[in-house]
């Protein structure tokens, strides 16, 4: 079955971004590992954000998850993480829509310094529900036509997104946005390269 885990409104600024408001479906994964399971994603989405440049989108495959990330020009971001089967344009067009609206009703000028996840944008959540099977996105996808101008660059693994020379592990290392707990989960799920292949 098509699952989407995660869809995320970021704000990139000019040295890292901000997760302005963020869903997730994580109920495929153990209760024990959820809550690290969010934060890595958050993690991601972040770290993904930061190296996409404005007016862009990328796909990135990573194990049996995709992430799906569009920077607009005024650097208001989306992030979707689903399985492989979620079809790349379907995600790509639902990202365009949630920003359309979170820019409608949120005023661009609290988007830098609004506090983590706090932004109200209660529509998140139901997109999250409701788009879950892409039929329901067909619809939009056929109303989009930007899409078409669009590139969209694939990448087939994280590692290709990182500057040269980096490597996910020392970012994971480096960033103070997670908690040891999140860290040391994701030491193990890549040593037994089961959950969080990110």
């Amino acid at each position: 079955m098509v699952k989407i885990y995660a869809l995320a409104v970021l704000y990139k600024g000019v040295n890292n971004a901000s997760l302005l408001k963020a869903a997730y479906s994580l109920q495929s994964f153990s209760i024990f590992q959820r809550n690290s399971v969010q934060e890595f994603m958050a993690f991601v989405s972040k770290t993904i954000v930061e190296r996409t440049q404005p007016s862009a989108r990328q796909s990135v495959k990573e194990g049996e998850y995709m992430l799906q990330v569009y920077v607009r020009h005024d650097n208001l971001a989306g992030v979707l993480i689903s399985d492989h089967e979620y079809p790349n344009r379907v995600a790509h067009t639902l990202i365009t829509k949630i920003l359309d609206e979170f820019s409608a009703s949120v005023p661009p000028t609290s988007w830098a310094t609004a506090e983590e996840n706090t932004v109200d944008f209660h529509v998140l959540p139901q997109y999250l529900t409701k788009y879950q099977n892409p039929k329901e996105a067909d619809a939009l996808t056929k109303i989009q036509n930007d899409l078409d101008e669009t590139k969209i660059i694939l990448h087939d693994t994280i590692k290709a997104v990182l500057e040269r020379g980096e490597k996910l592990d020392d970012v994971v290392a480096k960033t103070e946005s997670l908690s040891m707990q999140s860290k040391l989960f994701y030491k193990t799920a890549r040593k037994t390269n089961s959950c969080c292949n990110f």
